[in-house]
């Protein structure tokens, strides 16, 4: 074998890793665009996964403290409302006692003790005077409803009565407060002291905020889209309807402060106001 034979083998031995390389390095610097795009696609998507992960789970961490909070706020207010109840109980009890010990001091016949509601037979469901048993019976019976109801007495008869008699408006918020006409709803600017006079403001209030409430209804209907911003004026709509449910109930129970309920009345009657100015 010559020198030149020697010679190409060597050279032939030395070329061939840099061949492989070469292939490989064209390989690395041809790679389609379409295996480009797709591995970047899922990057991407496997980023915003994991994004939406952590907030979806921020945001279930947040609820839960949310729902924690609450619970904790009406465990309080109802430990409040207990106490306070008992409170009351305690006071009246006190009262009572107090005021036998003056009559039997004086001499006087020991008053009766009166129960607004009680077992069957033992008194008047609160809210409303007596009814004769007779005239009761055929009031259920006019109604179209079993007089007598087995095991039931006076005092379940006509709590069951006073039910089937009460009216609830078809409203935005249901409730047993009679409307009043628009023309009525015009509040004087003092509060009423009277029972009767409370209880026409608190109509007063409740038609006033009825009829907006239908008017605002009205108005997010017609112009409901299938876009966030309208969805989310819904919804306000919506929030602020159940807001007012509690102040309708407090209505119905006159269970409402002067301090709380003269402000209403102030903002219902500036309101009143503005629309009648030209």
């Amino acid at each position: 074998m010559d020198f030149a034979a020697l010679m190409s083998k060597e050279l032939s031995k030395t070329k061939k890793p840099s061949d492989t390389s070469t292939e490989s390095d064209a390989a690395i610097k041809y790679k389609k665009r379409a295996d480009i795009e797709a591995e970047r696609r899922a990057a991407y998507l496997a980023e915003q996964k994991a994004i939406e992960e952590e907030r979806q789970a921020r945001a279930a961490a947040k609820r839960k403290r949310e729902e924690e909070a609450a619970a904790e706020k009406d465990a309080r207010e109802e430990k409040r409302r207990r106490l306070a109840e008992e409170s009351r109980k305690r006071r009246e009890e006190e009262e009572w006692e107090a005021e036998q010990a003056r009559r039997r001091r004086l001499g006087l016949p020991e008053k009766v003790r009166k129960t607004s509601q009680g077992a069957d037979g033992d008194g008047v469901p609160e809210g409303g005077e007596d009814v004769p048993e007779e005239e009761l019976v055929a009031k259920l019976r006019e109604l179209g409803h079993p007089a007598v109801l087995f095991g039931e007495g006076h005092v379940a008869r006509l709590r069951r009565y006073r039910k089937l008699t009460t009216v609830v408006t078809d409203g935005p918020i249901p409730t047993t407060l009679q409307p009043v006409k628009e023309e009525d709803m015009k509040v004087e600017g003092t509060m009423p002291k009277d029972k009767e006079g409370r209880k026409w403001l608190y109509r007063q209030l409740a038609s006033y905020f009825t009829m907006v409430l239908i008017e605002y209804e009205k108005a997010m209907e017609a112009e409901k889209r299938d876009t966030a911003a309208s969805r989310n004026a819904y919804n306000a709509m919506v929030q602020t309807r159940e807001n007012l449910r509690p102040l309708y109930r407090k209505f119905e129970r006159d269970d409402i402060a002067n301090d709380l309920l003269s402000p209403i009345t102030e903002i219902m009657l500036e309101s009143l106001e503005a629309q009648n100015r030209p």
